[in-house]
């Protein structure tokens, strides 16, 4: 551990916690978005957009504490890629439902219920996963499972993506279905660099 003579800003840490706290309640939005019929969904996408607002200003909030602070717990680059990736999840999430709401799709292909059920294992382990950036302990569990999730993710995509084109469904409706489905795949792929990212700062800091 590196010896710091200057005291380090803490504040951090209760930043990142709670971007990650409210990227879980986007995670149960998508889930909530699931089982809604089509007269429901626009006020759940409504929801979603007050979770994306909040997680922007969290990360505002972030990188104003980043320029405002001499000494940081960790370096600058990796609060702010953190910072940013947890930005693009709760991004990605918004886009997929209001896609949803905006093609007015009637219902969504079989295997989205699984992109959506390891998002929202992603969002509870991020969550879990922030407060031990502290003492960094227990954060190698975090991103082994975050990148094994992420691995599934990639297998549940590639046979949406089959099941889209065996002609089941019209060119239009491919196209609507696709990018949703995609979306849902950048946020997945985002929760892998919040990991990766998580990772660095363990190996930097150990």
């Amino acid at each position: 551990m590196r010896f710091r003579l200057t005291p380090r800003e803490t504040s951090f840490y209760d930043m990142f916690a709670a971007s990650a706290d409210n990227i879980v309640t986007g995670s149960k939005l998508l889930m909530e978005l699931l089982g809604a019929d089509s007269s429901a969904r626009a006020e759940i996408a409504e929801r979603m957009r007050a979770a994306e607002h909040a997680g922007d200003d969290a990360t505002h909030a972030i990188l104003h504490q980043l320029n405002a602070s001499f000494i940081t717990p960790f370096d600058r680059e990796d609060i702010y890629r953190l910072a940013s990736s947890l930005d693009d999840v709760m991004d990605f999430m918004e886009e997929a439902v209001d896609l949803v709401v905006l093609y007015q799709i009637e219902e969504l292909p079989r295997g989205v219920e699984q992109q959506i059920e390891v998002l929202a294992r992603a969002a509870e382990l991020t969550a879990e996963a922030m407060p031990n950036l502290r003492t960094l302990n227990h954060l190698p569990e975090f991103w082994i499972e975050v990148n094994r999730l992420e691995n599934q993710a990639d297998q549940i995509h590639r046979k949406l993506l089959a099941h889209l084109f065996n002609g089941k469904y019209d060119a239009i409706e491919v196209l609507k279905l696709k990018q949703i489905v995609d979306v849902l795949e950048e946020a997945a792929d985002a929760f892998e660099k919040v990991a990766n990212t998580v990772e660095t700062i363990a190996v930097k800091e150990s």
